[in-house]
């Protein structure tokens, strides 16, 4: 049985002012109050999350489930991020508001990123959009929130410092989401996290420093292709990576089928723009953790010029959300990717398109390759993580008031600490949660019910 969820009916934001619209908000505190959101006790008819991601991997390509399993067995943050349709399960058994909006649904901290617009303005933003679906707007915060705990523990944070992560997040949530509440709805709608500008205001010279240093990095790898280019005697191919990017005839052909339909979903000065490339080459690519198992490949175009374009296309199956939120009313998971991405994003990618008609009944969505997040700074460096924290906090407050209704979430979640309370006291039972489940899987695989690749070697 789910839990109750608030079901007042209010007119169209579109009518109301601002000041009526956060009152509305906070009216909903008496059906589900603030507090209802913390902790986590575990329903006794709870699912068993091995049979969750067992099921989830029926649809997938199943030569590539071991490596899945191999990189979801090396911490609890790894199982976390390949277990959204575990979390979206337990999410939906806890109380929740009635405040629906565009979700990115799967907003752990390595779905968020560093890339270059196109003027080469590097921003900041969410950068994954597979479970994108309308949900309750504070399941999002929740799973952030529980992915800082989590990472914070792997990293060796103290017990009170990984609560501080939460309860940051949080407050520069609800601190960000009523500012924007203060804009013209097109100077909101326009706001960008601006990642220049941020680093510069690190305080500690050090952590600053090593910031900057990987920002270069990623932007210079982006600038490069990633490596993945390989020019010889005038002709151009993608440069193999074995284990994670390889050629390989069977996959071939659908991609070519998918490059060759997408651009009928592209504006039309984009189309005009795409067509100036040549397709040359197609590999296939294994991508993060919850995606491996879905088709991906990487496309290498080529205009008259010589200069490359890779552009990616990646399978979109169901919403990790949608058994629980609802069906999509995109019948297309590609379209459905495509417009909580446009939805969402401040600078999105003038590439972005999907797939009209299904191909070898799979769906798909397009994009330029992006390989270039810093989401991996908690892991690099420990001392970032409380800014990288409030960096995500306001990232997800900038997505969700483009997405939704900022003015009645603001008045919901008020200008007082309650809120961050009740979702820091959740992430933290939730984490032990994910710690339990992780030790579960890792039974699982010990006991031959999954199989899982080695981890591979660290880098020295």
């Amino acid at each position: 049985m789910r839990a109750p969820r608030a079901r007042t009916e209010r007119p169209p934001a579109s009518i109301l002012t601002p000041d009526e619209r956060r009152r509305a908000g906070a009216a909903l505190r008496s059906e589900v109050p603030r507090s209802a959101h913390g902790g986590w006790s575990p329903p006794s008819d709870r699912r068993d999350p091995v049979e969750i991601l067992i099921e989830q991997g029926k649809s997938r390509v199943p030569e590539l489930l071991p490596i899945r399993y191999g990189r979801m067995r090396t911490d609890p943050f790894a199982f976390l991020r390949g277990s959204a349709a575990v979390m979206a399960s337990d999410l939906s058994r806890v109380p929740a508001t009635n405040i629906r909006m565009q979700a990115c649904g799967d907003a752990h901290l390595s779905n968020f990123g560093s890339y270059a617009t196109p003027e080469g303005l590097p921003v900041f933003d969410i950068n994954d959009f597979d479970e994108t679906l309308p949900a309750p707007f504070e399941w999002d915060l929740k799973r952030l929130a529980t992915s800082l705990v989590v990472a914070g523990r792997v990293a060796q944070y103290s017990g009170k410092a990984v609560r501080r992560l939460a309860l940051a997040v949080v407050r520069s949530y609800r601190e960000y989401i009523a500012t924007l509440t203060q804009l013209a709805p097109v100077e909101a709608w326009n706001r960008h996290i601006d990642l220049q500008r941020e680093i510069s205001q690190i305080d500690d010279l050090k952590v600053r420093a090593a910031v900057q240093k990987r920002l270069e990095q990623v932007l210079k790898s982006s600038k490069a292709h990633f490596g993945l280019v390989d020019g010889n005697k005038g002709s151009v191919h993608i440069r193999e990576k074995r284990p994670l990017v390889y050629h390989l005839d069977g996959h071939a052909l659908p991609a070519h089928k998918a490059f060759a339909s997408y651009a009928k979903t592209l504006q039309e000065d984009r189309r005009v723009l795409l067509h100036r490339y040549v397709l040359h080459d197609v590999a296939f690519k294994v991508v993060g953790v919850g995606s491996v198992g879905t088709f991906c490949a990487i496309g290498l175009l080529t205009a008259g010029d010589g200069s490359p374009l890779l552009l990616q296309i990646k399978e979109a199956q169901e919403s990790a959300l949608a058994p629980f939120a609802g069906a999509s009313k995109y019948a297309n998971h590609g379209e459905r990717v495509v417009v909580g991405q446009r939805m969402m994003q401040a600078a999105t990618d003038m590439f972005l398109g999907w797939t009209r008609e299904p191909i070898d009944g799979r769906h798909f969505y397009i994009r330029r390759l992006k390989d270039a997040r810093l989401a991996n700074i908690g892991a690099r460096l420990e001392a970032a993580l409380p800014f990288y924290a409030s960096l995500c906090g306001r990232t997800l407050a900038r997505a969700h008031a483009r997405a939704g209704d900022p003015a009645m979430v603001s008045g919901y979640v008020g200008s007082g600490s309650a809120f961050d309370e009740a979702i820091a006291e959740f992430a933290v039972a939730y984490a032990d949660q994910t710690e339990r489940d992780w030790q579960s899987f890792l039974a699982a695989i010990d006991a031959g019910r999954i199989v899982a690749a080695p981890p591979a070697p660290k880098k020295t």
